[in-house]
C-alpha cells in the first residue's frame, strides 16, 4: 500500500506525487479536515529546492569543510 498527498480542486483529485498505478487498481481516498492552497500547473515538479528560502550563505562555506574539520576533531592532525 502507497500513501500520497493531493487535494480536490473542486471538481478532480489532483496528486501532489507521482504513482504507478495500473487500470483498475482499486485505492482508497481519504478526505482531510485541513485545507491546501492548490498547486498551479507547471509550479513545481518536485521538492527539489523548497526549503531553499531558509537557506544561510554563510553557512554553506562552512558546510564544504565540515566533514574534514569533524575528522580532525575527532582523530587529531594526520
Amino acid at each position: 500500500m502507497v500513501a500520497v498527498q493531493g487535494y480536490y480542486d473542486g471538481t478532480t483529485i489532483k496528486l501532489l506525487e507521482k504513482i504507478t498505478a495500473k487500470p483498475n487498481q482499486r485505492v482508497i481516498i481519504t478526505i482531510m479536515d485541513e485545507f491546501v492552497e492548490p498547486v498551479k500547473a507547471g509550479e513545481r515538479k518536485g521538492m527539489r529546492g523548497a526549503l531553499s528560502q531558509y537557506a544561510d550563505q554563510a553557512l554553506r562555506e562552512k558546510e564544504k569543510s565540515a566533514w574534514e574539520r569533524a575528522m580532525v576533531d575527532k582523530h587529531g592532525n594526520i
